[in-house]
């Protein structure tokens, strides 16, 4: 038996042995969370062992958790296709998100050195002007405003030859946009279930990051993907912001587990962290 099967069927009995303790002591509550976390990982379109032994037994478990909520906010809001298109969102969102593109092509360099000044040496970087409405980095005066319907701005750095395994993100409030800085004819890409999206085609992907995925960097040289999160359209975008807002706090927290590998750089004379 290998250690990779060992490990497996580990899981496995302990999942067993809660689940049995939970229909045990709280039957309802475990039954709801069951069938939501059945719902939720269902929406992904890879429907396999390594999909249902991330979400229930590895880095989706808190996910799961949030499942209940998740799906909730689904019904508050507008269809989810998984993976979007700019134009799929509505008019005041569109302007908004090429606002901030578009300074970013037209500083592009700027950004770039200056991203490199602060980042030094690490696999992950995060180069954060806004975190969930939080404002962190203010060099860049076009990004110093509250914006109504993106939340985060930043830029997220590989070094060379760095990738993600497969993971899930926690919350289904916002949806998560990148685009590539530097997009280079190479195994660069980031994947949302079959949906594997290569920079040099198109330096733009959208996507709910609550599905499964992950992002590639098999170049000798670092990767520059804009970080943006928009929170999701819906008839009720209020209600959703404030959502947003209320548990932006739990989410700060939440993301110290997330991005427990990334440098995170957030001031505008950052200080050095030890990346793990």
């Amino acid at each position: 038996m290998t250690k990779t099967l060992r490990k497996s069927l580990r899981k496995v009995a302990i999942a067993v042995l809660v689940l049995a303790v939970g229909f045990y002591f709280i039957p309802i509550l475990t039954t709801i969370f069951l069938v939501c976390g059945i719902i939720d990982v269902m929406r992904n379109d890879q429907k396999d062992w390594p999909l249902f032994s991330s979400y229930f037994l590895g880095n989706g478990l808190f996910t799961w958790l949030l499942s209940p909520f998740n799906l909730l906010v689904d019904l508050l809001s507008y269809r989810n296709p998984g993976v979007w298109k700019l134009e799929q969102f509505p008019p005041d969102y569109q302007r908004e998100v090429n606002e901030i593109l578009d300074v970013f092509k037209a500083r592009k360099q700027e950004i770039i050195a200056d991203i490199d000044a602060n980042f030094g040496a690490g696999r992950r970087g995060m180069y954060v002007y806004q975190w969930y409405g939080k404002h962190k980095i203010d060099n860049v005066p076009e990004f110093n405003k509250d914006f109504k319907y993106i939340k985060t701005i930043a830029v997220s750095v590989f070094s060379k030859r760095e990738s993600t395994s497969w993971h899930f993100g926690p919350l289904r409030l916002s949806l998560r946009i990148l685009y590539n800085l530097v997009p280079v004819k190479a195994e660069i890409f980031v994947q949302c279930g079959s949906k594997k999206n290569y920079w040099f085609d198109n330096p733009l992907f959208i996507f709910d990051d609550t599905l499964f995925h992950r992002s590639v960097n098999e170049y000798d040289g670092r990767r520059y993907c804009v970080f943006v999160d928009i929170i999701r359209p819906s008839p009720f975008p209020r209600l959703i912001a404030g959502l947003l807002a209320v548990v932006s706090v739990s989410v700060e927290r939440i993301n110290s587990v997330f991005y427990k590998n990334w440098k995170m750089i957030g001031s505008s004379k950052p200080k050095k962290a030890e990346t793990t």
